[in-house]
C-alpha cells in the first residue's frame, strides 16, 4: 500500500505512515454500519429469551429422563440446578432489556433553549494572519529521532 499523502511504498493498512504519520485505512475492508442502541437491546433480549427456553428445556429433559432413579449420579442434579440458575439469570437479563427498551422508546424532552448565546461576529474586512512556517511541528514523535539515527549510521559508515 502506498501512502496517499507522501507516496511511501510498502505500508501496512490500518497503521500509520512511517514517513509522514497519517493514518492509512484499509480500503479493501469497508467498516460495518454501527448498530443503534435499540438494535443492540433487541438482539440481547432475543438471545436472553432463547437462552431461557433452552436452559429450562434441557433441565426438564434432564430431570425427566435421568433424574429421580435409583442409580442417578449426583452430577445430573447439579447440572440440572446449574441450568435452572442460568435460566433465572437470563430471565432477569431479559427483564432489564425490556425495561431499557421502554426507556429508549420514550421521547426525549428538548433541551431548555431559554438562554440565548450571542453568535460571535467577525468583521468582514479582517484577514487572517500570515502563516508561520518557521516553527513546524513534526508529524510524528519519532520523526526527528529516526532521522538522527539515519544520520548517525551515515556518519558511522563514512568514518569506516
Amino acid at each position: 500500500m502506498y501512502c496517499p499523502k507522501c507516496g511511501t511504498a510498502d505500508q501496512l493498512p490500518e497503521t500509520y505512515c512511517r514517513r509522514c504519520g497519517i493514518f492509512l485505512p484499509d480500503l479493501d475492508n469497508p467498516k460495518r454500519k454501527a448498530q443503534t442502541p435499540m438494535q443492540n437491546v433487541n438482539a440481547n433480549a432475543v438471545l436472553s429469551a432463547m437462552t431461557v427456553v433452552t436452559c429450562l428445556t434441557l433441565a426438564v429433559l434432564l430431570y425427566v429422563i435421568l433424574g429421580f432413579q435409583d442409580d442417578t449420579h449426583p452430577l445430573i442434579y447439579a447440572t440440572g440446578g446449574l441450568l435452572i440458575a442460568m435460566a433465572a439469570w437470563h430471565v432477569q437479563t431479559f427483564w432489564r432489556s425490556m425495561l431499557l427498551r421502554k426507556q429508549l422508546k420514550k421521547p426525549r424532552a428538548p433541551a431548555d433553549r431559554s438562554v440565548d448565546t450571542p453568535e460571535p461576529k467577525m468583521p468582514a474586512e479582517t484577514a487572517l494572519p500570515a502563516a508561520n512556517f518557521e516553527d513546524i511541528v513534526p508529524p510524528s514523535v519519532t520523526d526527528r529521532t529516526t532521522r538522527q539515527l539515519d544520520d548517525d549510521k551515515i556518519l558511522a559508515k563514512s568514518k569506516q
